[in-house]
């Protein structure tokens, strides 16, 4: 089956190859781009006060964007409220003054987020640079009715990434029936190379809420592939040269713990007093380093902490600015996971205490000295990365019961974490990458590297593209703490895709292979290796309006999977789904269904190598769908609903398994300014067939039926999550949020089985109680002023708890745990940080 697959997948690119040797045979069949629109920007000797008024003279002699056009929800069709956009500059800013016509006052809601947030119900708008036109990379510098600023970053890794935050400055004020945007962005701020006139890529965007409607100067089409290519372009630029942009914001931050139990030779309560600093130096026109030295995560958002019962790790969202901003190089190929970079210790989970010993303290987590990236794009369309981070060696404390002497155990080598991209731009919204990242510990353990190359090549149509990746993972030395030499010296990778990317109707062929012994995860992340992937998929959507909806998305596939070595059947997966936003209620809702025949697991039964024992999973169907009212409205909601059914296993006396989920989450919009979303969600699994969770014990009588066996368990598994969030916003420059999060999920046993090889399982008569129940809360509230642009203070006070209950302890009542939550001791910690943004520019103009 995989050779007639690849025999298929060659066919198809032949197809491919020859459809875009011979662009009249596929011209009627692809979405084309609209026209490019061009616009003069004036230059100015004087410079402006930026109020949102617009009376300067000079705005009325500039060019004039206007007659924007509809992208949602009804493509194509003009404004009917006119938007007039107008770009000056001088030798150090870009100015935009644009004026958005409306109906009346109370057309144009104003609603106040916090930065970089533009779901809240109010109008914005946005100008977008592609400063080296190669189609692909751009900026994004948005501001709202009521003021708040919000920029992103658009590449093809990143899409669209919030995370990126630049210090410019702009202003909004209402005229009459007209809202008006002021912005200045200093060159500082950007990248462009030093040619003597400039050319960039250039668009705007309107957002009506009032009829949730989005407008561009440049049309984009919603059935043509990508967005940075479907901008116009801004010309009349000349002879501004790159600015040197060098600035320094230093931090100070003050902590006050308080531990949730005493441990002795520690203080429940602590202080602490950090500083760093956070450099950016742009090195020549196009190449930017930031750094960051000493730096202090401790503000950052908590994680979400759940029970995890499967065999691979939990991957938690990022969270700390500086791996979340300006990133998007770093993460072509998605081999790097920046979770890594401070990280848990190697050895955490191996440090043991003697006799008469015990562990005082063992971090969990490692410190950084610093991080530096450089990071940028020629103007030959070359963009080159380099990442580096360094932290320190960790230890664990032990203390002898009956002499008091401590020692320490190395849980951590000082190590250096590296990664370089070289990201070649090429024409037809297409490139070609080269990325490498690697880990070097120090002592005695094992360094890691990874290599790899992917592209994409799509036709001059923009109608049909092929992407491929190779990688190759490279580790080397003996596992930490150990003379045991690591398994997986070597191991690739390869994906291989095409289809057709642009229109009502697409298509995607995929095909992959992760190898036995493939292991990228010292610095990137992956979910089971040892797999030959393949898979076709198709989409038909209407953009327009029809019937009673504004637009109708859909999508069906088959995905077929096997174990690369021995070459084993894993499962076979039907899909399909829909989604559509009525017209006179914007009603969004969706569906999803999928099936498979029977399914083996090999990887649930944790068990190397892999191949001679996997869980058989019974053919089984799902079915979800979801409802979205509309925002717009001061009370709103969404419901989710899951339901998945099992064939019966008649190979044991047993019940069917099923499986239901369902979530809730109203949103009351109190003000402008206050806001409240409260969420729960509810999912039962029953009869589920797992691994049996935590350890077999040596010493334990009732534990020796599973000596040296796989133990698996039929277990009933419900899983509660409650999150209250609000958010008063001051001022657009300051606000107060809160979240609270209340996580508990409770595992009964109902009997046991051993799992012999080719998945046959024999039930035993098991005794031990295995019942566990975990328990999470966590409390996060944050003040935030930018007093200053790209200058902060933050107010931020956490509480987390967590509980695990075993045996008996455990309980399937909700309010029992609930109680047993707010009852346990909680780490509480309040903390106070101030960063002030210093630009080099700007203090040498002062000086003169």
């Amino acid at each position: 089956m995989f050779r007639r697959f690849g025999l298929l997948l060659g066919l198809l690119l032949w197809c491919l190859v020859s459809r875009a040797q011979h662009p009249a045979t596929s011209a009627s069949t692809a979405a084309t781009s609209a026209p490019k629109r061009q616009l003069q920007a004036l230059r100015i000797t004087e410079g402006l006060k930026l109020d949102g008024v617009l009376d300067e003279a000079v705005w009325q002699q500039a060019p004039v964007a206007s007659q924007f056009i509809q992208n949602r929800p009804a493509p194509g069709l003009p404004e009917r409220h006119p938007t007039e956009v107008r770009i000056l500059y001088d030798d150090a800013n870009l100015y935009i003054g644009a004026v958005m016509h409306d109906v009346s006052a109370d057309s144009i809601p104003r609603q106040l987020t916090q930065r970089d947030d533009l779901d809240g119900n109010t109008d914005f708008f946005g100008i977008f640079l592609d400063t080296y036109h190669d189609k692909l990379n751009g900026y994004g510098f948005f501001v709202t009715t009521g003021g708040v600023q919000c920029d992103a970053r658009y590449s093809p890794a990143g899409g669209e990434d919030f995370n990126w935050n630049a210090v410019w400055d702009s202003r909004t004020a209402l005229r009459g029936t007209d809202w008006i945007a002021e912005i200045r962005i200093p060159y500082s701020a950007i990248r462009f190379s030093g040619v003597p006139e400039q050319l960039w890529g250039l668009n705007f965007m309107r957002q009506r809420k009032r009829d949730n409607q989005g407008f561009f100067w440049n049309e984009v089409k919603p059935a043509v592939d990508g967005f940075v290519n479907q901008w116009g372009e801004l010309r009349g630029i000349r002879d501004v040269k790159p600015p040197l942009r060098l600035s320094l914001t230093p931090y100070v931050s003050s902590y006050l713990n308080r531990n949730a139990v005493s441990v002795e030779g520690q203080r429940r309560t602590t202080t602490s007093f950090n500083g760093g600093a956070d450099v950016k130096w742009g090195i020549n026109e196009s190449f930017t380093l930031d750094a960051t030295l000493v730096p202090d995560f401790g503000q950052v958002q908590s994680d979400n902490q759940v029970l995890n019962l499967s065999p691979f790790e939990v991957q938690f969202n990022e969270n700390r600015q500086f791996f979340t901003e300006g990133t998007e190089l770093f993460n072509k190929g998605g081999l790097f996971y920046s979770r890594r970079v401070g990280a848990q210790p190697i050895g955490y989970g191996s440090v043991e205490a003697g006799e008469n010993e015990k562990i005082i303290r063992n971090p969990g987590e490692t410190r950084l000295l610093n991080a530096t990236k450089v990071s940028g794009r020629t103007s030959k369309g070359l963009g080159i990365g380099v990442f580096n981070a360094l932290s320190n060696n960790v230890y664990a404390t032990l203390r002898d019961t009956e002499t008091g002497q401590e020692r320490e155990v190395l849980t951590q080598p000082f190590s250096n974490y590296s990664i370089m991209v070289l990201d070649q731009s090429l024409k037809n919204n297409s490139y070609v990458s080269l990325i490498n990242t690697n880990v070097t510990r120090f002592g005695r353990t094992y360094d890691a590297n990874v290599t790899s190359g992917l592209f994409r090549l799509a036709d001059k149509k923009n109608a049909y593209a092929v992407n491929g990746q190779v990688v190759y993972s490279r580790r080397r030395g003996n596992e930490f703490g150990t003379d045991t030499p690591i398994d997986d010296q070597n191991g690739y990778k390869y994906k291989l895709s095409a289809g057709k990317i642009s229109g009502n109707f697409t298509w995607t062929v995929s095909h992959g292979i992760e190898s036995a012994s493939y292991n990228p995860n010292d610095l990137g992340i992956l979910f089971g290796n040892n797999n030959i992937t393949q898979g076709v998929n198709f989409s038909y959507n209407k953009y327009n309006r029809f019937w009673k909806v504004n637009n109708l998305y859909t999508w069906w596939g088959v995905d077929h999977s096997l174990l690369y070595q021995p070459t084993r059947y894993q499962n076979l997966v039907f899909y399909g789904g829909a989604n559509t936003t009525f017209t006179k209620r914007f009603l969004t809702t969706g569906f999803n269904v999928d099936a498979s025949p029977v399914t083996r697991d090999y990887y649930e039964p944790r068990t190397l190598p892999l191949g001679d024992y996997y869980v058989r999973v019974p053919a089984n169907a799902g079915a979800n769908g979801f409802i979205s009212s509309d925002y717009r409205k001061k009370v709103a909601y969404d419901v989710n609903a899951a339901v998945r059914w099992y064939a019966q296993d008649d190979r044991l006396p047993r019940p069917r398994r099923m499986g239901y989920g369902l979530g809730v989450s109203p949103r009351y919009r109190a003000s402008n300014q206050l806001l409240f979303i409260y969420s729960v969600n509810w999912d039962l699994r029953q009869n589920q067939i797992g691994y049996v969770n935590g350890n077999l014990s040596a010493s334990e009588p009732l534990d020796s039926v599973f000596r040296e066996q796989v133990p698996l368990g039929r277990r009933r598994v419900v899983t509660i999550t409650n999150v209250l969030s609000t958010a008063y916003t001051f001022t657009n420059r300051m606000s107060l949020t809160l979240r609270l999060r209340h996580y508990t999920s409770d595992v009964h046993y109902q009997d046991f089985v051993r799992l012999d090889k080719d998945g046959a399982e024999t039930l035993v008569d098991y005794r031990r109680n295995r019942d566990n129940t975990y328990n999470a809360f966590n409390l996060d509230m944050v003040y935030a002023w930018w007093f200053a642009p790209g200058s902060q203070i933050s107010i931020v006070w956490k509480a987390a708890s967590t509980a695990t209950l075993d045996g008996n302890e455990a309980t399937p009542l909700y309010f029992a745990n609930l109680n047993n939550t707010i009852n346990t001791p909680q780490n509480n910690s309040v903390s106070v940080k101030v960063l002030y943004y210093l630009d080099y520019l700007a203090l040498r103009r002062k000086r003169v």
